[in-house]
């Protein structure tokens, strides 16, 4: 059906005056839910789709990850829940919210959590997206929560048992990462899911992109829809996210990353990615050996685990999480081509959708393999008004991916050298390299598949069975801790400390070789240390400063 409204939405129309929260006429406990969340103001995309909402109307809306797409739906279906519970007789589920992962949907379901804070008795929010038994599930189904959240495939298991009825009490479908729901397999779940819907309903697609599969899902799900598309650069401008390359060939590509994380030259929250699910776990255990605690995040662990992972990642229990992007899940064609024998969770995602908060670093161990994927992945930072820098490790081999990607955001951006070399010595820091080849080698074949087994069996055991404990006794639940040692290689400890001899002199005071001394003598050098922390303030306020080591910093 044709649209009747196309509404392109660009920065430059949004530079007159922007609108507030309280201008839309909103419950004042959502005004208040809102303040408490931190959000001053709506970004663009929510300014234009909230009124469209809250009038009744079917909107599709493309835009950017981290643009702001879920509080754009999520607070004016909080709304209508509120009006119409001012005439509403009896308890229902008015609006059913479905994404293509676990992970997204706890993550929606957060978001309205948070916008409920003040009003959790009228809006109750259930989210059933956990691979539990539908038995569990059915008693808080009949308490009709006013939302429900779920992936297709869940939804409709509850729909054919009966535990989910919504024939005739619902009012607001929406979809949430549109392009990813055919992408999971999700086609045949949808058609048969929307036989189970009331013939009217309010619909609301919100996707990264308009491809085939929304514009099929579109024409399935909305009708008469007014579509939003954010006119934006699929990443944030350059003055928000800095791009880095580093030529590295496999060899050197751990030896590097070793020293950047231990010279502290990386600062703040980072995800490090790479191409397959083993690399992961090779990456995690070479890093264990040096004392540096990270998270293995890929489609093989249970939900559960996953969401734990980033809820951890995000309230800052660790800073280091080690992800893989998942091929098969985005094309369902590869995945029938290669069947591996081991596997995976359709409906995991890491690369698209999570939303990991202050992610100050994107680090690609591996290059991405095409051009969405380095989107994808350099879109996990940089969020919102936030800073962020993509360093991206290249070797021969990877420059022609390179290229794509470079020639693809100069024509977004209109801008030449986007990519910025990030200087780097290999040769100044042979101590890291020697110590660094001795342990990648350690971690064998087989290290890797007693490490991927050992995980797995300790988060079933801990999810199922330890479950009921946990919630009772949850200081316990620091043994949960997504970033512990797997103990598969041998750790030897004293490859935990950097000693003085292989740090590069123009290095040792952001390293922290010396501190000692200086705090010893506090009062006589005071002139010293002021002059040497200005020397390196500058460089410090950037996460990933380039530099080249060996060489004094050059003043700005």
């Amino acid at each position: 059906m044709a649209s009747s409204e196309v509404d392109v939405v660009s920065d430059e129309e949004n530079e007159e005056k922007v609108k507030q929260f309280h201008e839309f006429g909103l419950d004042d406990r959502i005004q208040k839910a809102i303040a408490k969340l931190g959000w001053l103001e709506p970004t663009l995309i929510q300014e234009k789709t909230i009124p469209l909402i809250l009038d009744g109307k079917d909107v599709l809306i493309r835009a950017r990850t981290g643009s702001g797409k879920t509080g754009a739906f999520a607070v004016p279906l909080v709304q209508k829940i509120l009006s119409v519970k001012e005439t509403q007789q009896h308890q229902q589920t008015t609006g059913l919210v479905l994404a293509p992962s676990k992970e997204l949907c706890k993550q929606i379901h957060d978001v309205f959590v948070s916008l409920t804070t003040k009003c959790s008795r009228e809006v109750r929010c259930l989210d059933i997206s956990s691979q539990v038994e539908l038995s569990v599930q059915k008693p808080l189904l009949a308490e009709n929560p006013d939302i429900v959240i779920a992936t297709p495939g869940r939804a409709l298991q509850h729909l054919k048992a009966k535990n989910l009825n919504v024939k005739k009490s619902l009012e607001t479908l929406i979809i949430d990462e549109a392009d990813l729901i055919f992408s999971f397999g999700y086609e045949d779940e949808i058609k048969t899911l929307l036989s189970h819907l009331p013939t009217v309903y309010q619909a609301i697609l919100a996707s990264a992109t308009l491809s085939d599969d929304v514009l099929s899902l579109k024409k399935l799900v909305l009708h008469n829809p007014a579509i939003l598309k954010l006119e934006e650069p699929p990443l944030a401008p350059p003055s928000q996210l800095a791009h880095y390359t580093l030529a590295a060939e496999e060899n050197d590509k751990a030896a590097i990353l070793y020293a950047l994380l231990k010279l502290h030259l990386i600062r703040g929250k980072c995800i490090i990615f790479v191409n397959t699910v083993d690399r992961c776990y090779k990456l995690k255990l070479f890093l264990e050996q040096f004392g540096i605690p990270t998270c293995v995040l890929n489609s093989e662990l249970p939900a559960s685990s996953r969401c734990r992972a980033v809820t951890q990642f995000n309230s800052g229990t660790y800073d280091i999480i080690v992800a893989s992007d998942e091929k098969a899940l985005e094309e369902p064609h590869v995945m029938k081509e290669k069947q591996g024998k081991r596997r995976k969770d359709k409906e995991s995602g890491v690369a698209r959708g999570i939303d990991f908060q202050f992610v100050s670093n994107v680090i690609n161990f591996d290059f991405p393999l095409d051009l969405n994927a380095y989107i994808h992945r350099a879109g996990r930072t940089a969020r919102g008004k936030n800073q962020g820098t993509a360093l991206s490790f290249v070797s021969v081999r990877e420059r022609i991916l390179l290229e794509q990607v470079d020639e693809y955001l100069k024509k977004e951006y209109g801008q030449d050298n986007l990519f910025k070399t990030y200087q780097f010595r290999l040769h100044e820091v042979e101590g890291f390299r020697y110590r660094a080849r001795d342990a990648w080698k350690a971690v064998t074949r087989i290290a890797v598949r007693e490490a991927r087994l050992k995980e797995i069996k300790q988060e079933v055991l801990t999810c199922e069975k330890l479950k009921s404990y946990f919630e009772e006794h949850p200081r316990d639940l620091q043994s949960l801790r997504q970033d512990k040692a797997l103990h598969t290689v041998r750790v030897q400890p004293h490859l935990k400390d950097v000693p003085d001899y292989i740090v590069p002199p123009s290095l040792r005071a952001m390293a922290g070789i010396g501190r000692r001394k200086r705090r010893f003598n506090r009062e006589i050098a005071a002139s010293g240390a002021s002059a040497a922390k200005s020397k390196y303030e500058a460089r410090a306020a950037n996460p990933l400063a380039v530099m080249s080591l060996g060489k004094k910093a050059k003043k700005k």
